[in-house]
């Protein structure tokens, strides 16, 4: 549910009094005309300036005041027969105005009265000037139909409402600083992680990407990274009701969670779907880090039998709430266990017998997906069925990891899976899989590392370090349940 705002757009003024060639035009009678109609090439705009000019009185406004912001201006419009309007506005839909709540077509009026049988279409500045610039298919468009092209100036009164949230804030931040506003979508919230220059402006900026974005009812903005035991991270509502209770759907499933007490990030939607793609009915996923069940709930909705996992009482609660939603409770079994107390306990419970059984119409895997960690927690696998006997590569097939970890290095693929070797004790190389799975920030990336758990770490020698090592440290309560 991903929703960002987009890229910052430039379109090209139109102020009369600033680099603009010498118009030849008809003459002009009566105070209230709004156009004049144009015979020869003539420059519209200056290339270096935006269709929207803001009133210096915006500049540095810190309580929204949408009434100062409106403007009017001059843009170019065709005039159309009303005959075959709706085809020639269909064959010029490229070089026309594109405004949020614009009108497009307006009434062609002179003086007083209006012309029932032509319509003017407002056409974008950036892109048409004069007849002579029209492109050779509306120009051929216009000549199908008898049509001559007549470009007239017409006078646009834009508002608050017309302009795109990005033409607002530049307006409003001092001029240099960057006003860009991504936020993820998550539900009806929208969170944002404002720059510290961006602060003193934090309310308005969330009235405007209110206003500005239909179905969004809360803007947040985080207040602090994600290092908390939970994985959550602190959050102030800048504009909008303060509600947390999201409910999405991605991949075909509907969550609900409390945005502010669980981790959840609608970019990895993707890699939600490929990793689950994996799977076959019937198989077996241990999800250690499950959070409120992105995999689990798919994997489970895919015939997989699930064991799911995670520390935090607030997501293990909305994990069990997701698996009843999307009526998959009978294949999910949840925990809320420390990460390696859950490898070392129901994980190393139930793998020798699941070893046992599987073969090519099954398989066992174990997704690690907390990517500041996981790779920290491969220890906890150095002899977890030592004594146990070691079936033999005939007699049963192994668990296949998909383990999640951040890398700075220049070379990301050899970081992460230098570090899983360091943590397993043993090579992986020609026996794994290395993954880009996004890049989180510059020089930041989220890599999977995938493969087949060794034998020799499975049933060698105990070499786990001493407990403890981990930042995700056992809570004082575990809780085993099932869920109903």
């Amino acid at each position: 549910m991903l929703r960002s705002v987009p890229r910052l757009l430039t379109l090209f003024d139109v102020p009369h009094c600033v680099g603009v060639h010498r118009l030849i035009s008809c003459p002009i009678t009566g105070s209230e005309k709004r156009f004049s109609v144009l015979r020869v090439q003539s420059a519209m705009t200056d290339p270096d300036l935006g269709l929207y000019q803001p009133p210096a009185a915006v500049r540095g406004m810190t309580i929204l005041e949408r009434d100062a912001f409106t403007q009017t201006l001059k843009v170019p419009a065709i005039r159309l027969p009303t005959r075959v309007l709706n085809r020639l506005v269909k064959s010029l839909k490229k070089v026309a105005l594109h405004r949020p709540g614009l009108k497009r077509v307006v009434d062609d009026d002179q003086g007083n009265e209006t012309d029932a049988e032509h319509r003017l279409l407002l056409l974008d500045p950036q892109s048409v000037k004069s007849a002579e610039s029209l492109g050779p298919e509306e120009a051929a468009a216009l000549k199908a139909l008898g049509v001559e092209p007549e470009i007239r100036h017409y006078q646009l009164k834009l508002t608050y409402e017309n302009l795109k949230s990005e033409e607002v804030l530049r307006a409003v931040l001092p001029e240099g600083q960057d006003v860009t506003s991504g936020f993820s979508r998550v539900g009806h919230i929208a969170h944002m992680n404002l720059r510290d220059h961006q602060l003193p402006y934090k309310n308005l900026i969330g009235q405007v990407i209110l206003d500005k974005n239909p179905g969004v009812t809360c803007v947040v903005n985080k207040t602090n990274t994600i290092d908390s035991t939970y994985r959550n991270f602190q959050m102030e509502v800048l504009a909008g009701e303060n509600n947390m209770v999201a409910k999405v759907k991605e991949n075909g499933v509907s969550y609900e969670f409390d945005f502010s007490r669980v981790y959840w990030n609608p970019r990895l939607s993707t890699e939600h779907e490929r990793v689950v793609s994996l799977l076959r009915r019937g198989d077996v996923v241990f999800d250690v880090f499950a959070g409120v069940g992105p995999f689990s709930v798919l994997a489970a909705r895919r015939g997989c039998s699930v064991f799911a996992n995670d520390l935090n009482p607030e997501s293990y609660k909305w994990l069990q709430h997701n698996a009843k939603l999307n009526k998959v409770e009978s294949k999910v079994t949840t925990f809320n266990l420390d990460g390696r107390e859950f490898i070392r306990g129901p994980l190393r419970e139930h793998l020798p017998d699941l070893i046992k059984s599987s073969g090519s119409s099954t398989a066992i895997h174990v997704i690690m997906n907390l990517p500041a960690l996981a790779l920290d927690f491969l220890d906890a696998f150095r002899g977890l069925l030592r004594g146990e006997t070691d079936r033999g590569p005939d007699e049963g097939f192994l668990p296949r990891l998909h383990v999640y970890g951040f890398s700075k290095e220049d070379e990301p693929e050899r970081d992460v899976l230098e570090r899983a070797e360091l943590g397993l004790g043993t090579s992986l190389k020609e026996r794994c899989e290395v993954h880009l799975v996004r890049n989180v920030a510059p020089n930041k990336e989220m890599m999977c590392v995938s493969f087949s758990l060794p034998r020799d770490v499975l049933y060698g020698e105990d070499m786990v370090v001493e407990e403890g090592c981990s930042e995700e440290p056992s809570p004082k309560r575990l809780k085993h349940e099932e869920t109903q």
